[in-house]
């Protein structure tokens, strides 16, 4: 089967009821960045950031995948797919997609503060006081600004491996993950789907650049360009 990398971002998720960081009620809006999403602010103020993880966590449990996670999960009777996303939340796993890179972790799991190879199912609050084997205290296993994003490589060499790629729902503006429309070889077909693409950052003569949400693209690349690629 031909190799579809499809590239996600917060858009794949806002019609599920999840907010893009571009919303003017984004999650960051009552915080600095740098408050719950770096290192320094989890040593400033663990309590802050493990709360707002927490509430991201209570939000996952009440939303459920859209039409478009639904339709890339049946996109795999077509192609070998592989999503590469920059989302934290579990939505494709649960909409049926079986190969899934989660660049930037999982809201699902957690880890220990020093230990950054280790990751554990958790689906309830991270308190202070919960720790794991080695007593150290429990932090979201999310990858924060500063940090390195250990999954980067392979998205690259999967990107590289393209036959096929979707880019939806991101505004191209977070790097690395914005490099992986880059990868794919020059004649490559890579189609972009964001309601308000960053048409400064693609290539027209490479790129169908399609200004809708997640699922309107979707359903037409599913109706008019499966049968021609």
């Amino acid at each position: 089967m031909k190799k579809l990398v499809v590239v996600t971002g917060a858009g794949m998720s806002a019609e599920s009821g999840i907010s893009t960081f571009r919303d003017s009620n984004g999650l960051w809006e009552n915080h600095d960045i740098m408050e719950v999403a770096s290192p320094l602010g989890w040593n400033k103020n663990p309590k802050l950031v493990l709360d707002f993880y927490n509430k991201r966590r209570a939000q996952l449990r009440e939303v459920k995948p859209n039409k478009g996670h639904f339709l890339l999960a049946e996109l795999e009777q077509f192609f070998d797919v592989q999503i590469i996303t920059q989302n934290v939340d579990n939505l494709h796993e649960r909409a049926g997609s079986t190969k899934i890179i989660h660049l930037h972790g999982e809201l699902t799991k957690v880890r220990g503060e020093f230990s950054n190879n280790e990751s554990i199912f958790w689906e309830n609050d991270i308190n202070i006081g919960d720790v794991n084997e080695k007593d150290e205290q429990l932090r979201p296993d999310i990858v924060w600004f500063g940090e390195a994003v250990p999954k980067f490589d392979k998205a690259v060499q999967l990107s590289s491996q393209a036959d096929f790629m979707l880019v939806i729902g991101t505004s191209l503006q977070v790097y690395p993950a914005a490099s992986l429309i880059e990868y794919p070889k020059a004649n490559v077909p890579i189609i972009y789907i964001d309601p308000y693409p960053a048409m400064d950052v693609v290539d027209k003569k490479r790129v169908h650049v399609m200004s809708m949400n997640a699922s309107e693209g979707l359903e037409l690349v599913k109706q008019n360009f499966i049968d021609k690629i």
